[in-house]
């Protein structure tokens, strides 16, 4: 059997509702942080490259160049289909996309896990 180069773990679904979350309990502010997790809020501030792919294309320079306002640039996905979410050029999740108070978000629906 080939080893992917990544799992993809889908989240728990209810059909009814779409995804279900499990909700976790923020980090402790005092001195008992769970195991493993010592010295992690040295990180916390650390900034990191966040992407939300909705499709590629590929043109020529000469018709980059021409592109205005209002014009249509065909991806390689269809509607439907989940982003891809990347971290520092990674891929580590796919989601949906969804707009909320007029602005557009992503809902996380698949974490991928990279094999090292």
């Amino acid at each position: 059997m080939a080893t992917e180069p990544h799992d993809i773990i889908p989240a728990e679904t209810d059909d009814a509702s779409g995804p279900v979350f499990e909700d976790f309990e923020p980090f402790p502010t005092g001195d008992t942080m769970p195991a493993g997790s010592e010295g992690l809020e040295a990180v916390h501030d650390v900034p990191v490259k966040v992407q939300a792919v909705l499709g590629r294309a590929r043109m020529p320079v000469g018709e980059l160049l021409h592109l205005t306002s209002g014009t249509v640039v065909e991806l390689d996905r269809r509607v439907g289909e989940p982003v891809d979410i990347f971290v520092n050029d990674r891929l580590i999740a796919r989601g949906e996309v969804v707009l909320i108070d007029n602005a557009l978000g992503v809902t996380l629906t698949e974490i991928v896990r990279q094999d090292r």
